[in-house]
């Protein structure tokens, strides 16, 4: 635990003792450390809102000012179970009523594991720690907000109030995360969608099933452009598939019945063969995978066709929970940068290595200086469970991707029990500018699947052998990436990604003016680039008002100097005026910029 988790950790059992103070009749069950600061949940008669923050907040303050030592204390399960019952865990002093929530956690501790309380003055709590040395080291704290919780998340068990804070050494770094939490919610992508008309939910269309206006399709688009050429360049071949599928084969696959609950319910048809008429099920796509394996399966194949790789932009539909449906980052029908790499075991490194570097060339192009890739592996006592029973493929398998990493250097961190039960995955992690982390794609091996479809090449020496298969899509889907890119650039795209790349704006209505202004426009657009001309009467600084709103990244002023001159007065979003330059020199450099991509 760091140090930030256990100031965090420490201000949680200082936010009980302090409700205790002000109402002794709560019961608490737990009180962890969380990414954005820390919670407690409380069983609670009194229904606690942000009116009574204040109150509680300086009852805090008297026990960080008390600089309490947290005292850590081992004693036997039959202690902590009569302590429990005396209702002396998580309180200030007996109630003689047992502490119900630390009584069933006690019975989650497995036999010989150790049993520890932490006392921070009066307040005794069932902990395993660690914690600051004394209360004094919390710092600067501030409680955000309250939400209703169930015990344990299980809707069956009490509905508990969870009352969250945050924490930090001082003042200064509290500050400064609370300024983040306002830019945040400025660059929100619900928000910038809206103002930017990037793209509409209607509720006729159906929750989580984005329409892409015309400013939004621009992004999806430019994204798509740049993977073909990525993809192209390092010899993918595109191919295309439906939309929907017969139930059998995602019986093949395996994702059914294992993946049901995030599908769409199937539909059923009766269809005509030989035998009459029988009953298909049929389900929407939720993956490619299966897809891209028949197309492996429709010819033969030779050591001589791998590496094969297969990309697409295939659509998706998933049934997420509506409850977990969040603006872009969360939807029922998304695009996928989807591709699938069938290779030999000889192979492999080098086409994982590919995939990673792919990565990292985006990461570039859209200045990501941070991330992380999760390389989630299995657990050996759920095989067969949830994960394909096949220890040897699994060891060999986790050991090829682990070795692919460390020697690349890239930057990863190893995660237990959440690999893809087929095989083990990296999942890339990655930080916007103003530091919120998010999950934009994955990267998968699968040493399962390709055998279920019976998938063959024909070795050197003319034996039949099982491709191993990536998965990848180093984009993720369109929805959730643009979300992020909205965040990132807070709507203010580069050059060659921005809806709007260029307007001309004239100094007046003048016709000479006015047919210069259509001639850059059209030039422009002859070259492929967004331009549009703004040449009426309204005043100058309206028409460039208009176009930062609208976040145009370059406008081209035109007046009558200019015109004389054969030059341009060129602006940029948000960085004001830089100044007349020849024409044809902003031209070239307005096409040189969107043609390298430029930062």
């Amino acid at each position: 635990m760091t140090e930030l988790e256990r100031i965090r950790h420490s201000a949680a059992h200082v936010l009980a003792t302090a409700i205790l103070k002000i109402w002794p009749e709560a019961q608490f069950a737990a009180g962890p450390p969380v990414e954005q600061g820390f919670y407690y949940d409380v069983d609670l008669p009194h229904r606690i809102t942000p009116d009574d923050f204040e109150k509680i907040e300086a009852e805090m303050k008297k026990e960080i000012k008390a600089n309490h030592v947290f005292e850590r204390v081992e004693i036997s399960r039959a202690e902590a179970l009569a302590m429990a019952e005396r209702g002396e865990l998580a309180a200030l002093s007996p109630r003689g009523v047992p502490s119900k929530f630390k009584l069933d956690i006690l019975q989650g501790i497995p036999d010989g594991e150790a049993i520890t309380l932490y006392r921070n003055g009066e307040f005794t709590d069932l902990c395993a720690g660690p914690h600051v040395l004394r209360t004094g080291n919390i710092g600067a704290f501030k409680l955000t907000h309250v939400a209703a919780s169930y015990y344990k998340g299980d809707e069956r068990n009490p509905q508990l109030q969870r009352i969250y804070g945050t924490a930090f050494k001082n003042k200064t770094e509290m500050e400064a995360h609370f300024a983040l939490i306002e830019e945040a919610k400025k660059r929100d992508h619900r928000k910038l969608g809206r103002e930017m008309e990037l793209f509409h939910f209607d509720d006729d269309v159906g929750p989580g099933l984005p329409l892409w206006l015309p400013n939004g399709t621009v992004l999806v688009e430019e994204l798509e452009k740049l993977a073909k050429e990525t993809e192209f360049a390092a010899g993918y071949d595109r191919v295309r598939t439906p939309h929907l599928a017969r139930e059998n084969m995602y019986l093949t696959s395996g994702h059914l019945p294992y993946y049901a609950e995030s599908m769409y319910p199937p539909m059923d048809f009766q269809e005509s063969g030989e035998e009459g008429a029988k009953s298909e099920k049929y389900y929407l796509k939720a993956m490619n995978c299966p897809h891209h394996h028949k197309l492996f399966g429709a010819v033969p194949r030779s050591y001589r066709d791998l590496p094969l790789r297969f990309a697409e932009y295939g659509t998706c539909y998933r049934y997420e929970q509506s409850g977990e449906l969040f603006g872009l980052m969360r939807v029922r029908s998304m695009q996928m940068n989807d591709a699938h790499l069938y290779c030999t075991e000889e192979q492999f490194e080098a086409e994982f290595n590919a995939v990673n570097q792919m990565y990292l060339r985006y990461f570039q192009i859209f200045g990501i200086q941070k991330y992380v890739m999760r390389f989630s592996t299995h657990d050996p006592a759920k095989l067969g469970e949830k994960f394909v029973n096949d220890p040897v493929l699994w060891k060999k398998t986790e050991d090829m991707v682990r070795g692919v990493l460390q020697r690349s250097g890239i930057n990863y961190v190893e995660i237990p029990n959440e690999a893809a039960f087929y095989g083990p995955k990296i999942d890339v992690q990655v930080w916007s500018a103003i530091g919120r982390e998010f999950t934009i794609a994955t990267n998968q091996v699968d040493f399962a699947v390709p055998a279920r479809f019976g998938l063959k090449y024909k070795t050197r020496d003319n034996t039949e052998a099982t491709p191993l298969c990536i998965h990848r899509a180093p984009l993720g889907t369109h929805e959730r990436f643009i979300g992020f890119l909205i965040e990132h650039y807070a709507g203010n795209f580069p050059l060659w990604l921005a809806p709007e790349q260029v307007r001309v704006v004239t100094i007046g209505d003048d016709a000479a003016l006015v047919e210069s202004g259509q001639a850059l426009v059209t030039e422009l657009r002859s070259h492929g680039v967004r331009a549009k001309g703004d040449f009426g009467t309204d005043p100058i600084k309206a028409k460039i008002a208009d176009a930062e709103h609208r976040r145009v990244h370059t406008m081209l002023v035109l007046g009558n100097r200019d015109l004389e001159a054969g030059a341009v007065s060129v602006r940029l979003h948000g960085k004001g005026n830089l100044g007349a330059k020849p024409r044809a020199e902003v031209v070239a450099g307005i096409l040189e910029s969107i043609r390298t991509r430029a930062a």
